[in-house]
Parts: C-alpha cells; structure tokens; sequence
C-alpha cells in the first residue's frame, strides 16, 4: 500500500526534499508538511491516514525514535513535527531541543500520559504545542493549523491541572515563562493602584481596566480554548482573538497567555473547576 508519506527515513525521495523553510510559515495555499514521530508503528500509521485525509494538511515522513526525527526533518524541512515523548535512545523532548535550536520546524508534542513534568520540559524545549493522544481527530487537525500558524496549543486537561496547583500554591514560578505565544508580551512595568476590582498583576504594577470583551477572551482562554474556538464561541475572527489577547497582556503586564490564564484562575476572573466549552 502506498501513500503520500514515507514509514521511514530511509524511503524519503529526493523529490520529498525541499529546501530550507521557516518554522511556522508554510505556503499559503499548501497542504501544511507534517512529519510523525512515535515508536509505535501501526500508531504512525493511524496518525498519518487521518491526517492525509485533511485536504490542507500532508504527512511527509515518519519517524521511530527522537534521533531519527532530527535527521528526517533536517532533511524534510516540515512545518510541524508530531513528536511522541517517550521514545528508544533520544527522546521526544531532546528531539525537540535539537528541532528548535536548529530553527528546522514547530513541534506538537503528544502523549499518552497527562504529566505537568512532561509538560513543562516540553515548553522549556521550545515545543509549540502539547496535545493528550486521547485529542480527537479534530482537535489534532486543529492544533497542526494552530501551531503552523504561529500559535501555541497546550492541552486543555494539562494545562488546567498546571494552573490549578500554582493557584492554590499561590506560587506561579511552576508557570513556565518560555511559553511560545503568538501575541506580543514585552510591556514597560509601571506602579501605583491596582485597576482591576483590586486585582493586582504578575509584576503587580497597575493593570489597565479589561473591557467586557476582553474578559470573554481571557475567560474563554483560561478554560483551554484555541484563538479559533474561542473566536467561534463569541462570532469573531481568529485574528481578532489575537489582539484582544495581546491588549490582554498588555494592560495586565503579563509575559504570555499562560501566566494570563494563570491571572484569570488567581482572580477569580475563571474559577478552576470551570468546564471547558
């Protein structure tokens, strides 16, 4: 049976081969170039005819184990690695590392197992995206776009647990603050009164008043939504879901949108046992 991918690094045909690319900015008009990494062969396979099923979307090569991942997307050039953790010899996360020091692709990191650990060893790697192997379909497509946008993804189940031990420890340091975010984060602190129905911010200088709209995004966020979802929910684009954002962390003075979903958690703005949409 052939397909439009390759099971191994060793099958990758010179036409498979383009030349360099940027990380996060595939072609407009072209099927997103995805490489699978996972040591579980009928898994891979699995992954890959559900992705090739998605007109926007190509599966490009495969790969067995971390080390191989790194050799086929230096060659590959994909705009996002599918990357299993733990895998024989390099793992999933050095993998990653290695992906990102070189600028080669953006990486979505999946699992079995809902560890914060993983989680933040992942993100501290430079990984995009960290997705459960339970995601539907869907939500797989979805985050590959999301991430080949430009955008971070962190599972909603994951993050949700993060966020809630930091809150009730009151100790947002396990937050990381290398979250990729696809919104500008660098804000001049400033003092005086907090603005905020005497919330205070990370850095607790003054946060500007969020408007009602805002607050949806922000709540929307903090409950593990995507920009698109969230964009669905309240009938606007996904770009403006972005600029609410980034006028989010603007007047909160935060570094990113996780440590704004931590904000919304802390603040009572989403409480932890909040359902997600």
């Amino acid at each position: 049976m052939t397909s439009r991918h390759d099971m191994s690094a060793s099958a990758a045909s010179p036409q498979q081969t383009p030349g360099p690319a940027v990380p996060g900015s595939a072609v407009p008009g072209s099927p997103i170039r995805v490489l699978l990494a996972d040591d579980q062969p009928l898994l891979l396979q699995g992954i890959a005819t559900i992705l090739d099923a998605q007109p926007d979307l190509a599966v490009v090569g495969t790969a067995s184990s971390g080390q191989e991942a790194v050799d086929v997307a230096d060659r590959l050039r994909p705009d996002v690695v599918c990357m299993d953790i733990e895998m024989p010899g390099m793992n999933g996360i050095e993998a990653t590392a290695r992906l990102r020091g070189a600028g080669t692709a953006e990486v979505i990191m999946l699992t079995t197992f809902n560890r914060e650990d993983y989680l933040l060893r992942a993100l501290q790697a430079g990984a995009s995206g960290f997705l459960l192997k339970t995601a539907s379909p869907e939500q797989l497509a979805e985050g590959i776009r999301t991430v080949a946008a430009g955008e971070a993804l962190l599972a909603p189940e994951v993050t949700r647990s993060l966020i809630r031990r930091a809150v009730s420890s009151g100790d947002l340091s396990s937050v990381p603050s290398s979250v990729p975010s696809s919104v500008p984060s660098s804000v001049p602190d400033g003092d005086g009164a907090d603005d905020l129905g005497g919330r205070k911010s990370r850095t607790g200088a003054a946060p500007d008043p969020l408007s009602e709209r805002e607050v949806e995004v922000l709540s929307l966020a903090a409950r593990g939504l995507s920009n698109a979802e969230i964009g669905a929910q309240l009938f606007i684009g996904a770009e403006t879901v972005k600029t609410h954002m980034s006028r989010v962390l603007a007047k909160l003075h935060l570094r990113n949108r996780v440590e704004a979903v931590a904000f919304a958690y802390q603040h009572r703005i989403v409480t932890p046992d909040a359902d997600p949409a």
